[in-house]
């Protein structure tokens, strides 16, 4: 009688993510089936053939850990010019314990955990006019703690590799996209309204992929609704309740940030009300609907210059703007006829799915495997995004993951 053969694992990998919506974190157990086992850095073989790994990634389990309004503003503060260096370093190591908890519930299935961590700050040009004389871009959240607490290795700090590589250190998420969103003779776009707005151009299964931030989403809805006591304008009812200002959206469309070409990335320190101009006179319905018009607006001269020129089928939509019901409304109208769904319209997880993509960089990451598209970025090349941080119990010469 022969022994049944070995029953086949698939890796999983707990991915963590703290968006620029600065609201909370998604914490999503992937599980990659058909995929090669977690082994360590080092390889001796590369990574599998896109065809061979598209659409086999599993979302397992989600959970949402929401912000106190204590640490949503310590996060919106140390964003700001005027934060001290002492703030920044124990928002840190609160994000670092956050994130810990938020994994704790999720990590015993996990072989991996992958931590973007929180972005305080991005800075992908030079802007004199802003203080900006180098490059540099900066995510909270020790991810020791998070080894510590939980006794699994972690990969976080993704980031700065692809700027030391001559890139913007942004979008990375990409990358994963292809992986999971990616169909053969399907031209989509997966777009995410965050704080702030980005979109994944998916020509199709191996395509080439185009992506880049297209401006803002939330980020100054978020900035006008707390000028009315509120924390986001829910429902959307806050702009509907009053009358955009045509002439200045106009002038805002014209921002260097909006027209320059991809590679391009941007973020809240760009994108506050105190950068635009004109504001004050505005009353605070009549704010949310400017800015909520101009977001949109925005997003839709994006795919017109550097989208649409290329062909569309379709656009999915994540992100906590996906159920602001006015912005969609407009967001549709300008996009029309090209179709604009929902990832719960798809019958996918939108909160889910940057997490996941922080996942299967981070799968990539602890296999020595590169996880950039450097065309997407703007680096000299593809590089490892991620830092490993081990727990207590995988501390060796030769560590591995698993």
């Amino acid at each position: 009688m022969t022994a049944p053969p070995p029953r086949v694992v698939a890796p999983r990998v707990l991915g963590l993510m703290s968006g620029t919506s600065a609201d909370g974190i998604d914490a999503v157990l992937t599980e990659f089936p058909g995929w090669p086992a977690l082994r360590g850095r080092g390889p001796e073989q590369g990574p599998p053939a896109l065809a061979d790994v598209a659409g086999k990634v599993r979302v397992l389990e989600h959970r949402f850990t929401p912000f106190t309004d204590e640490l949503r503003a310590a996060v919106l503060a140390a964003g700001r010019d005027d934060a001290r260096t002492s703030d920044l370093a124990q928002l840190h190591f609160w994000l670092g314990e956050v994130l810990a908890g938020a994994a704790a519930e999720l990590s015993d299935g996990a072989d991996l955990i992958a931590s973007h961590g929180q972005t305080v700050m991005h800075i992908p040009r030079l802007d004199a006019g802003r203080g900006w004389i180098r490059r540099a871009t900066l995510q909270l959240g020790e991810a020791a703690l998070i080894a510590e607490r939980t006794g699994k290795p972690v990969i976080s700090d993704f980031r700065p590799a692809d700027m030391a590589a001559g890139g913007q250190a942004a979008p990375l998420v990409p990358f994963a996209d292809q992986i999971m969103f990616a169909e053969a003779g399907v031209r989509r776009a997966i777009h995410n309204l965050g704080g702030i707005s980005n979109l994944t151009y998916l020509p199709g299964l191996g395509q080439e992929v185009l992506a880049f931030d297209t401006g803002p989403a939330n980020a100054l809805i978020d900035e006008a609704a707390a000028l009315a006591g509120l924390r986001y304008d829910e429902g959307g009812r806050l702009a509907a309740g009053g009358q955009a200002d045509t002439a200045l959206i106009a002038r805002w469309l014209q921002d260097p940030q909006l027209l320059t070409p991809p590679p391009k990335s941007t973020g809240r320190e760009y994108w506050t009300l105190a950068h635009l101009p004109e504001t004050s006179a505005l009353s605070v319905p009549d704010l949310a609907a400017t800015v909520t018009a101009f977001s949109v607006q925005a997003i839709a001269q994006s795919y017109a210059r550097f989208v649409l020129p290329h062909g569309l089928d379709e656009i999915v939509v994540a992100g906590g703007g996906a159920f602001n019901p006015v912005f969609m409304a407009q967001f549709r109208a300008a996009l029309a006829p090209v179709p604009v769904v929902t990832f719960e319209e798809k019958g996918w997880n939108s909160a889910a799915r940057e997490a996941a993509a922080f996942a299967v960089l981070g799968y990539y990451a602890a296999q020595g495997w590169p996880n950039t598209l450097p065309r997407t970025t703007g680096a000299r090349r593809a590089v490892i995004a991620g830092k490993l941080s081990l727990p207590p119990s995988q501390v060796a010469p030769r560590p591995s993951v698993c």
